[in-house]
């Protein structure tokens, strides 16, 4: 019944004219919110974040591998996962919801693609693209030094996951993957092909800046369906797995299972919480193109959306 009071106070005081905090939340341990390695999923954060600490709440920004994070979400170490990409992390995802100790708190409103990429000049260097058996006879033309003869695949930082090797060696593609270091890397290397027209195929993801400022297009693989990953009877090789491309889905919000009996209030946020492709797109240029900060970006959308953000206190 105390719980219950408190939240209600909660909700009553968010609604308040110019209240932008309140002093009661349900428990002043800090809600842990995990910080992955690319700059959609940090303004993200720091937006939810910057939203619960106006309601009351303490929070903690925590470091965390994309994949790993759902055994620190397990045993209660980690308390949100803001970004979990239906593209790269479905069944990781699933997989801590079986232990039921991770809740899964569905769509963010954002939808996600991640596929090889490349800009729109490729074309006359690799005719037959976007169709992904263009490749098969184009390593060459993507080739660096470190891969020659073969292709280079720039994939995201290992961390990501999103199973590139095997798909190279499901399709017999002649490419070799090399991972770039960090988001920012990744882009860097695409701008600087790019200006130079120089060849170059990598992994992109949208929402995202870059489908909006480069023209290219992504590669068009089988299309993916989860036999594709489970049965290497699926699809065009049949002794192997994931001869697809990757899926394509929701943004989810996932947290510790014990986040709705210890925080209620914020627990009700942040499954309110809905974004949208085109304003993280903006969002994530701010940062990565004219250099801002992510948490002022963060703060300066707060502070700018008061209407958007509390309706999602008022559900």
């Amino acid at each position: 019944m105390i719980r219950n009071l408190l939240y209600i106070s909660l909700l009553g005081g968010l609604c308040l004219m110019g209240r932008s905090a309140i002093a009661a939340p349900e428990s002043h341990d800090p809600i842990k919110i995990t910080l992955n390695d690319w700059t959609g999923e940090l303004i993200t954060a720091h937006i939810m974040g910057d939203i619960l600490k106006k309601a009351g709440y303490n929070i903690d920004y925590v470091p965390a591998d994309y994949l790993a994070q759902f055994s620190g979400m397990e045993n209660g170490d980690l308390t949100v996962a803001p970004e979990v990409w239906a593209t790269t992390a479905q069944e990781a995802l699933q997989a801590a919801v079986k232990t039921g100790k991770v809740e899964d708190l569905g769509s963010s409103g954002m939808q996600a693609r991640e596929e090889w990429w490349f800009p729109e000049y490729m074309k006359e260097k690799c005719p037959g693209l976007p169709n992904w058996e263009a490749l098969k006879k184009c390593g060459e033309v993507f080739s660096t030094p470190e891969t020659d003869p073969k292709g280079r695949y720039l994939g995201g930082p290992s961390t990501w996951g999103g199973h590139d090797e095997e798909r190279i060696e499901a399709l017999d593609l002649p490419f070799e993957v090399v991972h770039a270091g960090t988001d920012a890397a990744l882009f860097a290397e695409l701008k600087s092909a790019y200006e130079r027209k120089a060849p170059i195929i990598l992994w992109i993801y949208t929402p995202h800046w870059v489908p909006i400022k480069y023209k290219g297009e992504f590669v068009e693989f089988p299309r993916y369906e989860p036999g594709c990953y489970e049965d290497p009877s699926w699809g065009i090789n049949k002794d192997a797995k994931y001869d697809c491309g990757k899926p394509y889905g929701p943004i989810w919000k996932a947290v510790w299972s014990g986040m709705k009996d210890k925080w209620p209030g914020a627990y009700a946020i942040i499954k309110n919480y809905k974004f949208d492709n085109k304003t993280m797109g903006e969002l994530d240029a701010r940062v990565d193109l004219n250099g801002e900060k992510v948490e002022d970006v963060a703060q300066d959308w707060v502070n700018k959306h008061e209407d958007v953000w509390k309706a999602w206190l008022s559900k």
